[in-house]
């Protein structure tokens, strides 16, 4: 071992008959660790570990914004270049101090975004900098296991679907406020999809988390970030509340006396598309209770895929869509059927529709 080593910490394992440790170490010290250098990595390597900057900031934010109440996954590491463990005694063999030295070269196969966001968020809170983030160091002298390492990890790491995300985020006031309207709207709270983007052909449910929540960001029209108030909260839930009196079939499909896969299969309104678009058409009308009246043309509305009032909106080749531009052509007809005039803008798109 040379005289100057990086020490941490650390618990010793075997992973497919190799050796492999966990150290918790300071978050100061990632970023002179993990030195991001392209020029120093393989070329091989080099590929796959380009960084999408893109992502930093959100998590440098999310760093910054809940100094108090966050939780970072461990980064994973290979190691070229000497090592040494030493245990803490006989009778704790695999507890004890990893020794790495200097010139070795250390490598992550996971967390290059999570070590740029933790450099530039201690570089603005330094106080983050005491904090410690577990890393996994695996040896892999000559980087050879590298690259494979980086796919499998990869290869298997899954991200929940919006709906679940949704489900347990507690941060997001879009994500809180889709939970209340799911729960205190009658429909809702019977045929929302909690887990899943995607409703499977025999399920008893209409819609899903993700789409709801969606359908009342437009409903609201905030972004991400926006406050959203209680006075907001409660119209929303009112408005929704009121949609669905107006459509006789979800009360049937909540009811059991229709199959919410046959109304799937013929019918938009039980998709995604149109609770969007009734979530923008909306947006005109939160405000102003008394043109709510309007909504009780959606009883006598077909929603039938079959119908012409569909074709190229909700249904392109026979297949329902929920591109944002079909989401705004099913608005327009909406609007047509239960005459409430089009907007400037919707007027806009409506000739390029009639015109393509």
């Amino acid at each position: 071992m040379s005289d100057f080593f990086h020490s941490f910490n650390a618990v010793r394992g075997i992973q497919a008959g190799r050796p492999c440790y966990i150290a918790m170490c300071p978050m100061r010290i990632i970023p002179k660790i993990f030195v991001f250098d392209e020029d120093e990595v393989p070329a091989e390597l080099r590929a796959q570990r380009k960084l999408n900057k893109g992502r930093i900031p959100e998590i440098t934010n999310y760093l910054i914004e809940n100094r108090n109440d966050y939780t970072l996954s461990s980064l994973t590491a290979s190691i070229d270049g000497e090592t040494e463990f030493v245990s803490m005694d006989k009778s704790a063999p695999n507890i004890g101090t990893l020794k790495i030295s200097m010139d070795a070269q250390i490598l992550l196969n996971d967390g290059q975004h999570r070590r740029a966001a933790i450099e530039e968020a201690v570089n603005n809170n330094t106080e983050l900098g005491h904090d410690h983030i577990s890393v996994v160091f695996f040896l892999d002298n000559g980087l050879k296991r590298s690259q494979q390492m980086f796919a499998d990890l990869n290869k298997h790491a899954v991200r929940p679907s919006p709906s679940l995300a949704t489900l347990y985020d507690q941060r997001e006031e879009l994500s809180n406020i889709a939970r209340r309207v799911m729960n205190e709207v009658h429909i809702f709270s019977r045929l929302t999809e909690t887990e899943k983007t995607s409703i499977s052909n025999r399920s008893i449910k209409l819609f899903t988390l993700s789409g709801i929540k969606n359908a009342t960001k437009a409903l609201l029209n905030k972004g991400k970030n926006d406050h959203i108030t209680d006075k907001e909260i409660q119209l929303a839930i009112e408005y929704w509340k009121y949609v669905s009196n107006q459509i006789k079939d979800w009360e049937l499909a909540a009811d059991r006396k229709i199959n919410s896969w046959e109304l799937r299969e013929g019918y938009i309104h039980a998709h995604g598309v149109l609770l969007h678009a009734l979530g923008i058409l909306g947006n005109q009308l939160i405000n102003d209770k008394s043109s709510w009246i309007a909504l009780d043309g959606l009883t006598s509305v077909d929603w039938s895929r079959n119908s012409n009032n569909w074709k190229g909106r909700a249904v392109v080749n026979g297949r329902i869509t929920k591109s944002i531009n079909n989401v705004k052509l099913t608005t327009n007809q909406i609007k047509k059927l239960i005459n409430i005039k089009l907007i400037d803008n919707e007027k806009i798109i409506e000739q390029e529709f009639k015109s393509a």
